[in-house]
C-alpha cells in the first residue's frame, strides 16, 4: 500500500476511476455505494479522512476498523472483505483510513431497503448500472452466458438444416434425425443448446442460421481494405460479410460447397493483399504477406470470443498496406489480459461457439493458438511481433506486412 508521500501524490491528483474521497462520518450506505461500484469494475480505494476537495480533514469515528468490515458484511451482497489500513499525520498531523477492494469475482449490489442496488464506476461517480451493462457485468463475471439466450421469433425453421446434417453426421458423426421429424431435431438441438424451448439459441443462430443478420443484425464482419497506412473514403473495396459462422461442406466432408464467414474474411484478405515473390533455391517461390494459420487463428478468435451483448457494432477487419487489423467488440472475458493469451491461458465467453468451431478443426484442442500460431507464426514468417491490444470496449489483433526497417 502507498507510502505516507504516494498517499499525498494520489490525494494531489484527485478522485478518478480507481479513487475516491469521504469523510469518515459517511452514512453505512454511502461507503458500501462507492466500495460495490468499485468491485464491479476493476477495484479502487476509498480514502476516509478527504474532503471532496483534496483537504485532509482527518479520522473521527471510534472503531472506523470495525465499522467497515461491519458494513461489507451488512450492506454489501455477497459480502466484501477489504484491505484496510490507516496512514498516520498525512496532512497536519491527520490520519487518514485506506479501504481498498480488488475486482470481485462475482457481481456485487449495495443491499438498502431490503433490495440490491447494483452499480459501477464510470470515471468519478458512482451509479447504478443499466440493463444492458449489468447483463454484461454478469458476462464478464461468468453468470450468464449471451449465446445460451433465446433469440426473439427464431424458430428451428430459421436454420440451416443442411448444416445441421453436415455436423452432426458429418463431423460428429452420430445419427441424424430424418427431415420431417421435427420433434427429434428439436429434442437434439435443445440437448445440444443449439435452441431451448423457447427457441433457437443466439449460439445456434450465429453458427447454423440461414440469415443470421436477419435476429442479430450485429452478427457478422464489416471488411475493408485501404491502399495506404491509414483510414481514407476512398478504399479499395468495403464488404459487409454476413452468413453463419460454419461452412457447407460436400457429402464426404472433403470440400466446402459454401464459405462460413471465416473463409469470407480469408478469401477478403486474400483478394486485397499482394503475394511476396522470394528466390528459394534457384526457384520463384510466392508466399502471402500474412501467415494463414495466423490470420485464421485471429479471425475465428474474433468471432467465438465477441460480446455478442454489444449489439451496436460488428467485427471490423481492417487491411492496410503495412497491417492488418482485426478488431473484435467488448473486453477480454474472465479476467484474460493479452498477455496471459501471449501465454495460452484459456477461457470461453462463448463455450458453444468454441466448441462447435473446434470440431470443425478451427481450433486447436489445447487452446495454443495465439502462442503457436500468431505469436509464433508471425515471427517465423517475417519476424514480426504482433500487437495484442485491450482498449476501451474491443480487442485488437494487429500482424504487420513486414519488419520494420533497422
Amino acid at each position: 500500500m502507498p507510502t505516507r508521500t504516494e498517499l499525498l501524490e494520489i490525494i494531489a491528483n484527485g478522485e478518478n476511476s480507481g479513487v475516491e474521497f469521504k469523510r469518515d462520518d459517511l452514512r453505512t450506505q454511502d461507503l458500501a455505494k462507492e466500495l460495490v461500484a468499485f468491485s464491479n469494475l476493476e477495484g479502487g480505494m476509498v480514502l476516509l479522512g478527504v474532503e471532496d476537495d483534496g483537504s485532509v480533514s482527518g479520522l473521527t469515528r471510534q472503531d472506523l476498523e470495525e465499522w467497515v468490515m461491519n458494513v461489507c458484511r451488512d450492506k454489501i451482497r455477497p459480502a466484501i472483505v477489504p484491505f484496510f489500513e490507516v496512514v498516520r499525520k498525512v496532512q497536519d498531523d491527520e490520519d487518514v483510513a485506506i479501504v481498498r477492494v480488488t475486482r470481485g469475482y462475482d457481481v456485487h449490489a449495495l443491499w438498502h431497503n431490503n433490495g440490491n442496488r447494483y452499480l459501477m464506476r464510470v470515471g468519478t461517480l458512482s451509479r447504478e448500472a443499466s440493463q444492458e451493462e449489468l447483463a454484461r457485468l454478469f458476462q464478464h463475471r461468468g453468470a450468464i452466458r449471451a449465446e445460451l439466450r433465446p433469440v426473439s421469433g427464431a424458430t428451428l425453421a430459421h436454420l440451416d438444416r443442411r448444416r445441421l446434417r453436415n455436423y452432426f453426421g458429418g463431423i460428429r458423426q452420430q445419427d441424424v434425425p430424418a427431415d420431417d421429424d421435427e420433434e427429434a431435431w428439436q429434442s437434439l438441438l435443445v440437448n445440444t443448446e443449439i435452441m431451448t424451448e423457447e427457441g433457437v439459441t443466439v449460439g445456434g443462430m450465429l453458427l447454423f442460421g440461414r440469415t443470421p443478420n436477419r435476429f442479430l443484425p450485429h452478427a457478422g464482419i464489416d471488411a475493408v481494405a485501404y491502399p495506404g497506412t491509414e483510414q481514407d473514403y476512398d478504399a479499395q473495396e468495403r464488404v459487409a460479410l454476413r452468413g453463419p459462422m460454419t461452412p457447407l461442406l460436400s457429402e464426404g466432408g472433403d470440400d466446402i460447397v459454401e464459405n462460413g464467414l471465416v473463409e469470407q474474411a480469408l478469401d477478403f484478405v486474400q483478394r486485397n493483399t499482394r503475394v511476396i515473390v522470394e528466390a528459394e533455391g534457384g526457384r520463384r517461390v510466392e508466399r502471402p504477406v500474412y501467415p494463414p494459420d495466423a490470420l485464421r487463428e485471429g479471425i475465428v478468435n474474433a468471432l467465438i470470443h465477441r460480446d455478442y451483448l454489444l449489439t451496436s457494432t460488428d467485427i471490423a477487419l481492417a487491411v492496410y498496406s503495412d497491417r492488418l487489423e482485426i478488431i473484435s467488440p467488448g473486453r477480454l472475458p474472465n479476467g484474460i489480459t493479452p498477455e496471459r493469451m501471449r501465454a495460452g491461458t484459456r477461457a470461453a465467453r462463448n463455450q458453444i461457439l468454441k466448441d462447435v468451431m473446434r470440431d470443425y478443426r478451427y481450433l486447436e484442442h489445447m487452446g495454443m493458438g495465439i502462442p503457436r500460431k500468431i505469436v509464433k507464426g508471425m515471427r517465423e514468417h517475417n519476424g514480426t511481433e504482433p500487437d495484442l491490444i485491450e482498449q476501451d470496449e474491443r480487442f485488437v489483433v494487429r500482424l504487420f506486412a513486414q519488419a520494420p526497417e533497422g
